[in-house]
């Protein structure tokens, strides 16, 4: 009975992450040397969001994943 409510209860975990999308990338900025890379967070407090939100990770898509 308990191991049909866990299988149950993974089908309904995968179901739900079927539906979820995808998280958006940015150019980030360093504010010391002026590098720009395309993470989807931050790399550290040296950095801020330039440009975005990209669809992918080369940035150069710009739009929000669906």
């Amino acid at each position: 009975m308990t191991s049909r409510f866990a299988v149950g209860g993974m089908l309904l975990l995968l179901c739900f992450g079927a539906f979820a999308a995808g998280a958006p990338w940015y150019k980030w900025k360093n504010r010391t040397d002026g590098t720009i890379i395309c993470a989807q967070i931050s790399p550290g407090e040296a950095w801020y969001r330039f440009q975005g939100p990209y669809m992918e990770s080369r940035c150069s898509k710009l739009g929000n994943p669906q």
